[in-house]
Formats: structure tokens, sequence, C-alpha cells
């Protein structure tokens, strides 16, 4: 005996199947980055916490430890003198290339020839750092550096010797003014679109009204670029926190250990001497310390553009 099914009913249920369909489709788009996220960031980060509770070395099994690593790190004299630095690097690295960035593009937006600057002041930011860093090594050479020649020429005979690399804080700064040289261009491209982008009618009300100089650009610019800022400066300082590869190339956090970053120190006890679990620690508080900062700075400026 066959049970017949009603149009209405197989129409129903058809429907049911396509909403489903509908439904799942946008999902299975999201899918492959979702896996993508899944594998390569969070199941690395749970790892990385769970091995900071470790002894890790990578060659025998791990043993829980608790919170040891981390006491050890902040009674060791060398983390303090990384985290020292790493805040210097933090400051600097929003205080001049975003700086810099900002005064060169209200020079270059409607200077002639601007396009030629332009291009020159960009092209660092297409190398890699570890190249920047190789190139001004021969730079801050002491025996045939560029830096001291030149400072010999001019008559600085009492700076044409110093090694710049090898004494501390000096070669700290050394290094940020090879990361400054490095990373303005890209700064100044976001201010350039930022300012390029800038709705004309108040700056035009702005000037009928007698507004310039300076007063214009802490009055009006300033305020319209704040979106462009709030990118440029939480990028710089994001890359504050993790600057490596420059500081490795340059001095390998030498000498003593005297110019090492959390990254730098991080690399050294997870790959060098093989604590894996300090290493995993230091990981740990470096995203800490970013995601803290990210946090308080988005929040107090976002918090002033809804007040306004």
């Amino acid at each position: 005996m066959t049970v017949q099914r009603s149009p209405h009913l197989v129409s129903q249920r058809a429907g049911v199947r396509q909403r489903r369909r509908t439904t799942l489709v946008p999902y299975l788009y999201v899918l492959p980055a979702a896996l993508f996220v899944v594998v390569f960031l969070i199941y690395p980060m749970l790892y990385t916490l769970e091995q900071s509770f470790t002894d890790a070395n990578g060659l025998t099994a791990a043993r829980f430890v608790g919170l040891s690593n981390y006491f050890h790190l902040f009674s060791d004299a060398n983390f303090g003198t990384s985290l020292r630095n790493t805040l210097i690097w933090v400051v600097a690295s929003v205080a001049l290339p975003v700086g810099l960035a900002f005064s060169m593009a209200l020079v270059l937006e409607r200077a002639p020839g601007a396009g030629f600057f332009k291009s020159t002041l960009y092209l660092p930011s297409t190398l890699s750092a570890a190249a920047a860093g190789v190139l001004f090594s021969f730079v801050f050479d002491p025996a045939s550096g560029v830096l001291n020649v030149l400072l010999g020429a001019l008559g600085f005979t009492s700076l044409a010797s110093t090694e710049w690399l090898f004494k501390s804080p000096l070669n700290t700064y050394a290094m940020i003014a090879t990361y400054t040289w490095q990373s303005v261009g890209a700064n100044l491209m976001i201010f350039l679109i930022g300012l390029q982008s800038l709705p004309r009618e108040p700056l035009e009300a702005a000037k009928i009204d007698g507004a310039a100089g300076l007063n214009f650009t802490r009055l009006i610019t300033l305020p319209l670029m704040r979106p462009y800022a709030t990118i440029a400066v939480l990028m710089a300082a994001v890359n504050g926190f993790k600057v490596f590869d420059l500081v490795w190339v340059m001095t390998q956090g030498g000498p003593g250990r005297s110019s090492e970053t959390l990254a730098v120190t991080m690399y050294r006890e997870g790959f060098i001497v093989f604590h894996q679990g300090a290493s995993s620690a230091i990981a740990v508080l470096i995203s800490l310390i970013a995601l803290s900062f990210s946090y308080f700075y988005l929040r107090n400026v976002l918090g002033k553009e809804d007040a306004s």
C-alpha cells in the first residue's frame, strides 16, 4: 500500500531544506578562515599559555611548575633590563616615527614636488627590519662607518670614534634611529591618506574665520585626523612591544644583554638556552602588556570621540 504525500507537505519540506541550505552557506564561506584562526592563532596561544606553567625544554617531558617561571622572571635582573628597554622602544616608536610622519605629511600635502619626496621617504619601508639592521650596522661601524667618517670630516673628532652599538644605552638609541628611518614612510602614507580624505567644508570655514598656522593644525586638523592617528599610534606601540629582528641583527641584545628587549629575551630563553617554559611566560607577558595598552588606549580614544 503506497502512501501518497500531499503536494503541500512536499513543498513545505522542500522549503525547510532550502532555508537550511541558505542559512548554512554563509558559514561555509567563513569556515576556512575560522579554521585558520583556530589552528594558527588560538591553539598556539593556548599551547604557549600551558607551557608557561611547565619546565619544558624541548628535550625531556615537561613538568608542571605553576607560577615559578613568572616568579623567576621578575627576580631576574636581565628581565628587568629587557622590560625597561622595551618600554623605551614603545615610547620612541610612537613619538618618533608617528610624530615625524605627521609633521612631514602636513608639509608634503601641498608642497611643490611632493611626489618625489613621498616616494623617497616611503622607500625605506619596503625594506625588512633585518635588512635595515644590516645596512645601519655598517653606518654605525666605529672604524669605517659612514657616521663616524662624516663626523670626523665635520670636525667632531671626539665623536668620530664612538662605538655606537657597543655602549649602553647608546646602542638602543642607535637602533631606534634605524627603526625610525625604516618605519616613518609607512606612517607618512597613513597620514597623507587621512589629510586627502578630510572634509573640505570645515577646513574652508575655519580659514574664513581666520584660523591659520599652528592654531589651525591644533584645533582643526588634529581632531579630524584622530582616527588615522589612532591607527598609527596603535600599530607603532604594538611593533615597539614585539621588536626583535632589528635588535638581533644589530647587537643580538649585547653587549652583556644590555640592549635586549622582551622579544629578544624570549628568543634567547627558548632557542638558545632551551628554557621554553620561561620563554612561553615572557610571550604571555608581552601579549598581556600589549593587549592592556591597546584596550586602555582605544577605550580612551573612543571615549573622547563619543563625548564629542
